[in-house]
């Protein structure tokens, strides 16, 4: 068990309660859908955030719970609708909702879960928290779109794929956390630490998951998912702007034209490898972390912090 982990066993518990009490529905067809997606919920990262970010703060208490909910809620809609969006049949090493039950019905099941955290919010009266998690909904679907925008031209910059992903990831995990430090202390300087605090975690996240594309000790083997879609991560965006200009429009013409072709995305790796761009993309992915640390240490030391260190850096020392 990991200190996170422990510090929040009752927590976790409560808030698992909570959340399936919060996903329920009187329509059989939506409640076997809801039971099925809380069987399968991923880590919990994010409403551990919110959980910790509370503690951090304060005395846990039943707005933190819905907040929590609400994070997971949230969370758990983007995911459905994204996986209708990328025609996704599988979430988690299982069948994803759009697998088992299609296009219209998983777009009505994102759309009832996001219902369902905006009124667990409403109905408390919890405006600050759910203010902050709807800013979050509104930039993760800018994030989306931009990027959808931008890959059609591969002409990222580094610049754009920062502002991508801080729409698209980061969002969400520093109104965790600010919304959990809000629930407990109701002191704007502190949520705005937090949410800081949460976005430096989010970038670096997702730069992991850009490396986990070329390969890693659990995958064995790289994958080139992001390349086959056309999708420019910072690897390949640094090396696209490191590489001579012959180079660069040899892998452009790759990744629009031949990137159903195994041989050639690896080439692309290869190329990628030899570029630097993991080790660019690994500094970056970093420089984040050690960003959100010094923020952290600005809290006196004591077992809730050092068990949000430890999931800072679980987010880049993770396997998976």
């Amino acid at each position: 068990m990991t200190i996170s982990q422990s510090i929040l066993h009752e927590e976790l518990k409560i808030f698992e309660k909570k959340f399936k009490e919060a996903v329920k529905s009187q329509a059989p067809l939506l409640d076997r859908i809801m039971r099925f997606i809380v069987n399968r919920k991923g880590k919990q990262l994010r409403p551990m955030f919110v959980l910790l970010s509370a503690k951090l703060c304060g005395q846990i208490n039943e707005s933190t719970y819905r907040a929590a909910s609400l994070v997971e809620l949230l969370h758990t809609a983007t995911l459905v609708h994204d996986d209708v969006v990328d025609e996704s049949l599988e979430r988690r090493g299982f069948f994803s909702t759009y697998a088992l039950w299609k296009t219209k019905v998983s777009v009505l099941v994102g759309d009832y879960l996001l219902a369902k955290g905006l009124l667990l919010s409403l109905d408390h009266s919890d405006f600050r928290i759910l203010q902050l998690l709807s800013n979050a909904v509104r930039q993760m679907s800018e994030g989306e779109l931009l990027q959808i925008e931008k890959s059609r031209f591969l002409n990222l910059s580094e610049e754009i794929y920062f502002e991508i992903i801080r729409n698209k990831t980061a969002s969400l995990l520093a109104s965790s956390c600010a919304a959990g430090a809000y629930s407990t202390s109701h002191d704007e300087m502190l949520t705005e630490k937090l949410a800081r605090f949460g976005e430096k975690v989010g970038m670096a996240f997702q730069i992991k998951d850009d490396l986990f594309d070329y390969g890693g000790e659990a995958i064995g083997k790289p994958t080139g998912n992001d390349l086959k879609e056309k999708k420019l991560t910072l690897p390949i965006i640094y090396t696209l702007n490191t590489v001579d200009k012959s180079t660069r429009r040899e892998l452009i013409y790759i990744i629009k034209n031949q990137n159903k072709n195994a041989g050639k995305i690896k080439y692309v790796m290869d190329k990628v490898v030899e570029a630097g761009g993991i080790q660019y993309a690994a500094a970056k992915m970093n420089s984040y972390r050690d960003e959100a640390l010094t923020i952290l240490h600005e809290f006196s030391d004591n077992d809730v912090r050092g068990a949000l260190e430890e999931l800072v850096r679980f987010t880049t020392d993770r396997k998976y």
